[in-house]
């Protein structure tokens, strides 16, 4: 067995999105005194998905009762909430609107209500004129009201989370890209793209993007791919059209929320995104292209299938992405005064979708754990909302997999510890 002295860290976590920071937190708080490292490619952290979303804390509505999503962004939301006001970060529980613009729409408008009450959410259904108290320049047949959403700068919240890890003893390190990991009877082995080497008893991948690709480094099959789905944002000019947050109703068969229209922590008004297939993972544009990853994204079947399943959804959004006067009519179904002039291009994220060799998209967080190593595979929205408790439970599997190396948590002064 190799010694505590050979190892660099007890626990190395890969990604310094909000989901890898709210881990090394978790653990510091859980475990104090446990050696917890953070490598994160870029020289910066939030630099991906964190950073680069609409900034919504979710209410939790959308998801099936009793899923993890469900579980972790209602409980997630209150406490991102607490944490945002201890930390002076910029929030705001504003509250959302569903509407339905189409009698197709008031099934699931309905069905929606009845899931939110089932979470315990203060949910409130709204007629016509209702929905003008809230919003007077929204069109809509009926609407609910989610009172729990709000907004709020989660890359402050990612800033933050470093921060409080790196106050409690633990190291996050930018600029370091992991290029092999080496599972060894101990532990793991991990070398970065500058040749260095960081020896830890647990790995814990929280890459995002690139968390398929780090599994299988580690040795191990994730069962799923990931395939990236651009999501293309506008700005409102006028800003004073939209008091707050204005949902459409989903569409149950596809995991993205349509065109929404979402006013942040610092007034300005985005609308989107559209949910277009990217050409790379860090495709942020149309014309970035990465020909290795384009070509395994084509190389998984489930890309096919998902083809064959979801075609004329999927025309329909790149259609969008092609055409802002297609993009622009659908903000209208919503807001029927906006035009073409008073949207502006805004910068885009991606998702990280984890899709399965049938073509079915994971429509929950995947978390799974191996020999000396906790893979988080699918963590798209809302996990910014649900990081905080994402964080803790995946520390709580950390700290098993690392007591299986004969590890023992640290005494603290207290004299508790895990």
């Amino acid at each position: 067995m190799t010694t505590h002295a050979a190892y660099d860290c007890d626990v190395l976590v890969i990604g310094g999105g909000i989901v890898g920071l709210s881990t090394a937190y978790a653990i510091t708080r859980t475990a104090p005194g446990t050696r917890v490292a953070v490598l994160e490619k870029e020289w910066g952290p939030a630099r991906h998905q964190t950073g680069r979303n609409s900034g919504v804390i979710h209410s939790g509505i959308y998801y099936p009762p009793g899923s993890l999503k469900a579980r972790y962004a209602v409980r997630g939301a209150a406490e991102l909430v607490d944490f945002c006001a201890q930390h002076g970060i910029p929030h705001a529980v504003t509250g959302k609107l569903i509407v339905a613009t189409t009698g197709d729409e008031l099934p699931r408008l309905h069905a929606l209500v009845q899931r939110g009450r089932a979470h315990g959410l203060p949910v409130r259904e709204l007629g016509p004129a209702q929905i003008a108290e809230y919003e007077p320049r929204v069109r809509g047949l009926a609407a609910i009201r989610v009172g729990t959403t709000g907004v709020c700068d989660f890359t402050a919240v990612a800033v933050r989370l470093a921060a409080e890890t790196g106050a409690a003893g633990g190291h996050v390190r930018y600029g370091a890209e992991v290029v092999a990991v080496d599972r060894r009877p101990w532990g793991v082995a991990v070398r970065t793209a500058d040749g260095q080497v960081v020896r830890a008893r647990v790995l814990v991948n929280c890459a995002g993007l690139h968390s398929d690709r780090v599994a299988r480094l580690a040795g191990d099959d994730p069962g799923a791919r990931i395939v990236p789905f651009r999501g293309e944002y506008y700005e409102l000019t006028r800003p004073e059209l939209v008091r707050g947050l204005v949902y459409p109703v989903p569409d149950p068969a596809f995991p993205f929320l349509g065109v929404h229209l979402t006013r942040g922590v610092d007034g300005t008004v985005h609308v989107g995104p559209n949910a277009v297939p990217a050409l790379a993972r860090e495709g942020y544009g149309h014309t970035v292209v990465h020909p290795r990853e384009l070509a395994a994204t084509l190389a998984w079947p489930g890309s096919w299938r998902i083809a064959g399943r979801h075609w004329r959804y999927g025309a329909g959004e790149v259609h969008r992405s092609l055409s802002k006067s297609a993009f622009t009519r659908a903000v209208r179904r919503l807001l029927p005064e906006v035009t073409e002039a008073d949207l502006r291009p805004s910068p885009a994220g991606v998702r990280a979708q984890a899709v399965l060799r049938d073509g079915t998209l994971v429509d929950d967080f995947l978390i799974r754990d191996a020999p000396h190593t906790v893979h988080v595979l699918n963590a798209p929205s809302p996990a910014a909302t649900a990081c905080l408790p994402i964080g803790r439970e995946v520390a709580r599997r950390a700290l098993v997999r690392a007591r299986a190396t004969g590890w023992t948590p640290p005494a603290v002064e207290s004299g508790h510890c895990v």
